[in-house]
């Protein structure tokens, strides 16, 4: 069925949340019994009462995964069995994708229509892809003498925990649960505290497809108790983190002050999106442009942020973007129409709105938004926002936002509009729009990001690897090498 067939809200109210933390293959409250508020982004209103695990709760789930990872189960499972299993994880996925869209809706005031056809498939999907890839990767035979045999084999890491953020819930949850699970890892899933709910109900979708218990179990909680806990853990081998730089940094001092655990960071971004002067399809830039920055309303942590622009197509293009702008409308998420939701938190919302005051206080010239929306309604809305005459070194264009904030700096050429994108401290993504072949190719390999889009902007498969350059971050979601975040190599030398 597709969501413009549902009604949304009267689904919502057959619905069964579940609250608490999963552990050795059991949902269980939190061994404090506190609990923290989950909040409808859209209404203001609390959806339920979550488990606040805390280190005492990471003790028990780190005792059970290293006990399951020991065990070997799962760890030692033959490739084909643990692709089976992974494959009807997979599909478990899909059978619930009404319930498991709307709590993501819910949960983060996504809008439906994208939870169900783009969140909810394509978790879903990467699953599926490295269930796939399980037996499709290969160690190595090194070369060494006619006496001697040398193996060079992947080996899984041990126990992993994933600290996800809030902005792709689930999505964000699979890019590590795939290549984690398929490499016989056990995982300790730590949703961020704004949105616990669809990390909480796949762990029993898990067990029901056949991963042993404790092999994954799900700890919601706050950064500073269950984040911070797992981090500075003497028996975590790995933490797997999405979120913001600040919070990597974090995670980096806890792997030094305990273990040296393998840390991989996804952190945030300030990405530039370049339009050049030979540029001939302004239309579809602009709507490219558009989509950049004020999809999930801005929550993106490669949300083209930063438009650069040749001055003399500048007016022509942001007449265009400033036209998208005006005609996105918040609106209730679960009416399948809508296309641009709420911002997570009212926390959120006073940050973004902060830098709309300190933007305007900065020099920058607003053209479109910059105005809570839908105030009536309790939620956190926030209409797109288009600043233009913005200066390089303006804080709306050095900080990460994260909101439907869009910068606008004139340049003159590509060699100006290269150094403005390079002057940031992020790197994780950039696009560039050019009709010029040589243009497209220099900035490519001249822009310091992880990933590059020429002629289109947040395009992406499971076969290429995401994730960025400097402060956004080190090690690679998708794709095999993801892989390599979980697995270390260990070369056998065999004398015969």
């Amino acid at each position: 069925m597709t969501p413009d067939l549902i009604n949304w809200h009267e689904r919502s109210q057959s619905l069964r949340i579940e609250t608490r933390a999963y552990i050795d293959g059991a949902y269980v409250d939190a061994l404090s019994g506190q609990t923290f508020e989950c909040i409808n982004p859209a209404t203001g209103l609390p959806i339920a009462s979550i488990a606040s695990c805390d280190a005492a709760d990471v003790e028990r789930a780190v005792k059970s995964a290293r006990r399951a990872f020991e065990g070997g189960d799962w760890s030692r499972a033959a490739p084909l069995e643990r692709k089976k299993v992974l494959q009807r994880f997979s599909t478990l996925i899909l059978e619930h994708r009404e319930e498991l869209a709307l709590l993501e809706s819910l949960n983060v005031g996504k809008p439906i229509t994208n939870a169900f056809n783009g969140d909810i498939a394509s978790s879903a999907a990467t699953i599926q892809w490295y269930a796939e890839a399980i037996d499709k990767v290969y160690g190595e035979v090194a070369q060494s003498g006619h006496d001697m045999t040398t193996m060079v084999i992947r080996e899984a890491l041990g126990v992993v925990a994933a600290v996800v953020p809030w902005n792709y819930p689930l999505s964000m949850a699979c890019w590590k649960l795939g290549p984690a699970l398929a490499t016989g890892n056990s995982v300790i899933l730590k949703p961020a505290e704004q949105s616990p709910l669809t990390a909480i109900r796949i762990a029993s979708l898990a067990t029901e497809a056949g991963i042993p218990k404790g092999v994954l179990n799900v700890l919601p909680g706050f950064g500073e108790t269950a984040g911070k806990a797992l981090g500075l853990h003497m028996d975590v081998d790995a933490v797997a983190f999405t979120g913001s730089t600040a919070v990597g940094k974090l995670f980096m001092q806890y792997a030094g002050q305990s273990n040296i655990k393998r840390v991989g960071l996804e952190c945030g971004g300030k990405s530039p999106h370049i339009v050049l002067a030979d540029c001939q399809d302004l239309d579809a830039a602009a709507r490219s442009v558009a989509a950049g920055i004020f999809s999930n309303a801005g929550q993106v942590c490669n949300a083209g942020s930063r438009l650069i622009v040749d001055k003399s197509v500048s007016k022509a293009l942001l007449d265009r973007v400033v036209e998208h702008a005006a005609n996105l409308k918040p609106g209730d998420p679960l009416d399948p129409a809508t296309r641009l939701g709420a911002i997570v938190s009212q926390r959120q919302l006073s940050t973004v709105m902060s830098y709309v005051q300190t933007g305007q206080a900065e020099g920058a010239r607003l053209l479109a938004g910059g105005e809570r929306a839908l105030q009536e309604s309790g939620g956190y809305f926030m209409s797109p926002t288009v600043f233009a005459d913005v200066s390089r070194d303006m804080r709306i264009a050095q900080e990460e936002i994260f909101g439907p904030v869009l910068s606008a700096i004139t340049v003159s050429g590509i060699d100006e509009a290269i150094e403005v994108a390079n002057a940031s401290n992020y790197g994780l993504a950039a696009g560039v729009w050019t009709d010029n072949v040589k243009s497209a190719l220099h900035a490519s390999r001249m822009l310091r990001a992880g990933v590059v889009w020429v002629n289109c902007f947040d395009r992406g498969s499971m076969a290429a690897p995401f994730g960025g350059f400097k402060q956004s971050g080190f090690g690679r979601d998708k794709s095999l090498h993801a892989f390599d975040k979980y697995t270390d190599w260990k070369s056998i030398w065999m004398a015969h």
